[in-house]
């Protein structure tokens, strides 16, 4: 049990009587070098400058340390704060903190008793285990056509106003997890209000922890929003807990790593962004996913990409989509016809199909993707008027049930979750009701 005080005495460790302190010996631009921190500091750790102002270590060599900071002047005092660290704590669900573990919702909030590396490893791969059943969503093309297993990790790709934020705040809400970590990375500041009280709303906001830094921070908070809510989901997956890991965006996430890269001395290369944003979106991804065996939680985490126009084959969606176990487009027409969620199924894919539906199931699915696809083929003539009736049987079908069919996308799961789903979608095509196989929903 924990105890009354464990969150003051954790505060009152990471008082300090004394520092490594250096001076700053240049100034360009958003970069400082510091002198005099060489054998305390590593990459990645944090600083102070001139007693109020904090850096954060992105390059070593012979010369110094290279830190990313603003407004200094030539001789300022800086102080080693120590490693990238965040202290998470149960305490935490229900409130709204910044990536530096500082609370944004006006009230105290103490430290965890046990600090977690920013930059941490992902589980052994020959000790994780694989993904568990499939997760009830509160979406029916969700629970059905694109079903999401217990440690599974998807993309959400969409441009901006489509329907993201109500999407994820859909999965905050009715997905199937014990405690659900948000992460907000370059949001506009009035949003996270609206999205907090409005959007997530007190029934989402009950078991989520909002990690959030806005679009007017610096690159390094930015940066740092996205690990520090991937620390506190391990936290709470190290507990033997189902977390679900929300993350939006990688993309904003990705542009902060490309500005301090590029501060740093690394070249652009992949339409301006550095090589090394690869690596850092596939390490944080990899964080994610089924946990070890000796501590039974797992990580279900759902990423979102900004794709300007649809370009699926741009940098950031092209190195997520190669590392996910699944990815959902969302597309603007449809969001423009009303459909909401505007998902474009025939462009998404869920990997923990055909293992996380029995056999009934999986032919519902097949047979929904055939009607949607021979519809698809033939929609412009059917606008236009050119297609003569009989002269495809499948796209007779496909203009026969397509109006309830795409209705169907557009709804929420029953209250009995994904069993109704799939009695809805077999009523849709006028199939009978599959007969659920538990074995079958192990992904």
């Amino acid at each position: 049990m924990r105890g009354i005080f464990d969150g003051l005495l954790a505060q009152l460790e990471e008082v300090r009587v004394s520092a490594p302190l250096g001076r700053v010996a240049a100034v360009t631009g958003s970069s400082l070098r510091v002198v005099g921190l060489e054998e305390a500091a590593r990459q990645g750790d944090r600083v102070m400058i001139a007693g109020k102002l904090a850096g954060e270590v992105i390059a070593m060599d012979g010369a110094g340390l290279l830190v990313m900071a603003d407004g200094i002047a030539l001789g300022a005092e800086v102080r080693y704060l120590g490693a990238a660290e965040i202290a998470p704590d149960d305490t935490w669900i229900g409130r709204i903190i910044d990536p530096y573990g500082q609370p944004l919702d006006g009230r105290p909030l103490f430290r965890g008793p046990r600090a977690r590396a920013l930059r941490a490893d992902a589980p052994p791969a020959a000790q994780r285990r694989r993904m568990g059943a499939r997760l009830s969503t509160g979406v029916a093309v969700f629970d059905t056509m694109l079903p999401l297993a217990r440690g599974q990790r998807i993309g959400l790709f969409a441009g901006s106003g489509v329907g993201k934020s109500s999407l994820l705040a859909k999965f905050a809400r009715g997905v199937e997890a014990d405690v659900v970590v948000i992460a907000l990375v370059g949001e506009r500041g009035r949003e996270l209000r609206e999205f907090v009280e409005r959007v997530l709303g007190p029934e989402g906001m009950a078991r989520a922890v909002v990690v959030t830094a806005t679009s007017d921070q610096s690159a390094l908070v930015r940066r740092r929003c996205a690990a520090a809510a991937m620390a506190v989901a391990e936290h709470f997956r190290d507990q033997g807990r189902h977390v679900l890991l929300l993350a939006d965006s990688i993309t904003r996430f990705a542009e902060a790593h490309r500005e301090v890269a590029l501060a740093a001395g690394e070249a652009a290369s992949m339409r301006g962004f550095p090589p090394s944003v690869a690596h850092a979106i596939m390490s944080l991804a990899e964080r994610a996913g089924p946990g070890p065996e000796r501590f039974g939680g797992d990580i279900t985490a759902v990423f979102t990409v900004l794709v300007a126009g649809s370009d699926m084959e741009e940098p950031i969606a092209d190195i997520l989509r190669g590392v996910l176990d699944g990815h959902v487009v969302m597309d603007r027409t449809i969001a423009e016809r009303g459909r909401y969620p505007a998902v474009d199924l025939l462009r998404s894919i869920s990997r923990c199909l055909p293992q996380a539906a029995s056999a009934d199931e999986n032919r519902l699915i097949g047979m929904a993707r055939q009607l949607l696809g021979a519809w698809d083929r033939s929609e412009m003539m059917i606008q236009a008027g050119l297609y003569a009736k009989g002269s495809d049987p499948m796209v007779d079908a496909a203009i026969a049930i397509w109006p309830s069919l795409d209705a169907f996308l557009a709804e929420d799961a029953p209250p009995e979750g994904v069993a109704g789903s799939f009695a809805a979608l077999a009523k849709v095509l006028g199939q009978p009701a599959p007969i659920a196989d538990a074995e079958a929903n192990a992904a």
